[in-house]
């Protein structure tokens, strides 16, 4: 069964929006390829929810409040037998909830609220066993809810509530016979995302509360080439993720954020022969990162991951060739501040962070034959937090 997603649009002065989900969301794509010369472009995306308020040069107040309890399903599937051309861009995206609001010279006060059981599924691949490619770029991104904050020199003051528990996965990878160019897979999965962007001497206050108790946040990418030049595969699974940026004189949030989900951040590349080839993975319970370039940040962070615990798996594998590596890196909760000291900033953070759960990353990186130089990093935390003035 496939229900149309609901979905608000601009919408100015006095918002309120109120949105239910019930239905299956499911979209799916397929491209059978033989031989083109420009490339292949692909783009699937599956919402529950979606709105977008916003108000240029008019103030906005605005309450949104999104749930969805219905699965949601994404997928792009590229076959190919003969030659992908030049260039290639294989986009997938799903989302439970998705929600963007804003304000340019003007000022938004808003209280937006996100609710996802959902299960939320992503899923991007090449099967190209006897196909040759120039360049090719792979996104997959699968997030329970997300919302975006922006402000063109604006001011906002709003508090953004998330809460999820439906599993979330970011899945897929490339099998590719030749890449004559460069390569780029990546895969990102969130329970919760939140994305705060200010520009032009604007100033937020926000306060971002993000609960993620799902069982399962995967992101997870799998490429296998025969000849390749350049490829890198990468995945970013988190249970909640913030970042928030600002340019002018103010960025002052209270971030609080609960995740009890087992993370899985898993990325794998094999190349039998290889110009240059690497794999990164990265999983986090919690995670915030938040820079103001201007006078002030305010910052106060409180991140507790329970229950499921982090894994991340990062591996590269080739016969012959010139460089290859695999990055592997986990954390419990992750938290970075940053403020420009040569504008007059101060900083200002409270920082409680509390990891009661396994984290672990492992790396391997792995010639048959030869190769100019191997690197494999490998790193786990409990807790890493990092706050940074520059001056001059």
């Amino acid at each position: 069964m496939c229900v149309a997603a609901a979905t608000s649009a601009f919408a100015q002065g006095q918002v309120l929006n109120d949105q239910l989900n019930l239905g299956e969301i499911f979209t799916e794509q397929s491209l059978n390829v033989v031989t083109v010369q420009e490339g292949v472009a692909a783009s699937t995306s599956a919402t529950g929810n979606s709105v977008g308020i916003a108000g240029s040069r008019v103030d906005v107040d605005a309450t949104s409040n999104q749930v969805n309890q219905g699965s949601v399903y994404g997928r792009t599937v590229v076959n190919a037998s003969g030659s992908l051309g030049d260039s290639s861009v294989v986009a997938t995206q799903a989302a439970g909830n998705f929600g963007n609001a804003g304000a340019e010279e003007a000022t938004y006060r808003g209280f937006m609220v996100q609710t996802n059981s959902g299960a939320v599924t992503a899923r991007g691949q090449i099967e190209g066993e006897t196909a040759q490619a120039g360049d090719i770029v792979m996104d997959t991104q699968a997030s329970g809810n997300s919302q975006g904050l922006w402000l063109q020199n604006g001011s906002a003051g709003a508090r953004i509530s998330q809460a999820n528990s439906g599993d979330v996965m970011a899945d897929g990878g490339a099998i590719v016979q030749y890449v004559s160019g460069t390569s780029s897979l990546a895969g990102t999965a969130a329970g919760n995302h939140i994305d705060i962007d200010g520009a032009n001497q604007s100033a937020a206050r926000v306060i971002t509360d993000q609960g993620n108790t799902a069982s399962l946040v995967q992101a997870s990418k799998f490429a296998a080439y025969g000849n390749a030049y350049l490829t890198d595969t990468s995945t970013t699974a988190a249970g909640n993720n913030l970042n928030a940026t600002n340019v002018g004189p103010l960025l002052d949030v209270a971030n609080h954020q609960y995740n009890t989900a087992y993370v899985r951040s898993q990325a794998e590349t094999t190349s039998y022969q290889f110009g240059a080839a690497g794999s990164s993975a990265y999983g986090v319970g919690n995670a915030a990162v938040v820079s103001n370039t201007g006078a002030a940040l305010v910052l106060d962070n409180v991140q507790t991951n329970d229950g499921g615990g982090v894994e991340v798996i990062a591996s590269a594998e080739g016969h012959d060739g010139y460089d290859i590596g695999a990055r592997a890196s986990a954390a419990g909760n992750s938290v970075g501040g940053y403020v420009c000291g040569t504008c007059g900033g101060s900083m200002t953070t409270n920082n409680t962070q509390t990891n009661n759960a396994d984290v672990s990353s492992r790396a391997t990186t792995t010639v048959t034959g030869s190769a100019r130089s191997v690197t494999s990093t490998a790193r786990a935390v409990g807790n890493d937090a990092a706050f940074y003035v520059r001056s001059n």
